[in-house]
């Protein structure tokens, strides 16, 4: 059988020549990922340059200082108490607002005890007893004085008699009016049922409401607290420090009280008070402190605000410092690495040096190198060494 030129070119190649193409090409793929594993491991096996920062010495201020965390009050904070036990009629103050010492902030309506309201009661009755009985022989004996058949004494005896009569009768009024209405018309002026503020300032709070009931301080009961009265320019802070720091402090050292819910308002302080005896807090011995702030007017300062005082425990002005990250602590002793020469490779040398000072970030140097030397820092990381 005869077959044309045309279909004989149109046959397909051997199923051989396929599979021996693409083993060729796998093998490839293969040789490439082998010789780059072996360049990139080859690369990261080679040592690469060690590259420090340098600091140069510099002269400056450095102060160890300390934060404390406390709180804002008034040095005298008064609690006003009734003198009497009653029920509260009417509050004539609200919170926030200024009094002025013996103004009345509330009225109390007295509820008498029974025993002691029948006791005045009983002697009034006798005091009007006495006083007719009194007033009777009063005028006996003042007739018998007109017919000059009593001495001047016995005249001015009586006389002296009916005074006192009548004294006890307005004396027995007075204490049944100030047993029932808690007042007296011979002292309605300092009445016990108008409650003043002893002091004058703000009034920081007023915890009872009108109806409330109200006692007053006795042996067995320190009273219900009509309100509280402070004067807000006279203010402190109050705050703990450690025991580790607290040997450093002195009376009278500078503080900078910063409040953070005024917008990191900040004041002057004066250190006033060191506790002598610590109190455990968090397993810790802790020593209250107090400072005295400097505050102009400012309506915005609030009993019992959150503040941090930031105090300096030591100083040293213009003095030769490095970062502290550049020293290197063995033991009791401290070095830094100086650079040496001017060449490509560079060189440290290691110096020891005496320091002084920290703020926690700079160290002071007291001898050991100069200002123009350069110090070497800590090791520059880069992403080659993070791989």
């Amino acid at each position: 059988m005869m077959f044309s030129k045309k279909e004989s070119n149109q046959r397909p190649l051997p199923s051989g020549g396929v599979r021996g193409g693409l083993k060729l090409i796998i093998a490839a793929i293969i040789a490439i990922i082998f010789i780059g594993t072996f360049v990139f491991l080859w690369k990261k096996s080679q040592p690469k340059e060690v590259v420090y920062s340098e600091f140069t010495p510099e002269t400056t201020d450095i102060q160890k200082t300390t934060i404390i965390t406390g709180i804002i009050e008034p040095r005298n904070e008064v609690s006003v108490k009734p003198q009497i036990s009653g029920i509260i009629a009417e509050l004539m103050k609200e919170p926030g607002q200024t009094v002025q010492a013996g103004e009345v902030i509330a009225k109390v309506k007295v509820i008498p005890d029974m025993g002691q309201l029948s006791s005045a009661e009983s002697r009034v009755r006798l005091s009007e007893i006495n006083l007719k009985q009194v007033e009777t022989d009063f005028k006996r004996t003042e007739n018998l004085y007109e017919q000059k058949l009593v001495s001047d004494e016995e005249y001015e005896k009586a006389r002296q008699q009916l005074r006192q009569a009548r004294e006890e009768k307005a004396a027995a009024d007075d204490a049944l009016q100030v047993v029932r209405d808690g007042v007296s018309k011979s002292n309605a002026s300092a009445s016990s049922t108008l409650i003043r503020s002893t002091i004058s300032g703000v009034i920081l709070d007023i915890p009872v409401k009108v109806g409330n009931s109200v006692i007053n301080s006795n042996t067995f009961n320190d009273g219900t607290t009509i309100a509280t009265v402070a004067n807000m320019q006279d203010l402190i802070f109050r705050g703990n420090i450690d025991e580790t720091e607290v040997g450093q402090l002195s009376i009278g050292m500078p503080m900078k009280i910063t409040i953070g819910a005024l917008q990191n308002l900040n004041f002057d302080a004066s250190l006033e008070y060191i506790s002598p005896k610590a109190t455990q807090s968090n397993g810790a011995n802790q020593f209250e402190i107090k400072a005295a702030m400097a505050v102009a007017e400012h309506g915005q300062i609030r009993s019992g605000y959150s503040a941090n005082a930031e105090i300096v425990l030591a100083e040293a002005k213009q003095v030769l410092s490095v970062p502290e990250s550049a020293i290197e602590f063995s033991g009791d002793s401290t070095y830094v690495y100086v650079l040496a020469g001017s060449s490509d490779k560079k060189l440290y040398n290691r110096q020891p040096v005496e320091t002084g000072l920290s703020d926690g970030v700079n160290i002071e140097i007291k001898k050991g190198i100069k200002a123009g030397d350069k110090v070497r820092g800590p090791q520059i990381i880069t992403d080659d060494n993070n791989e």
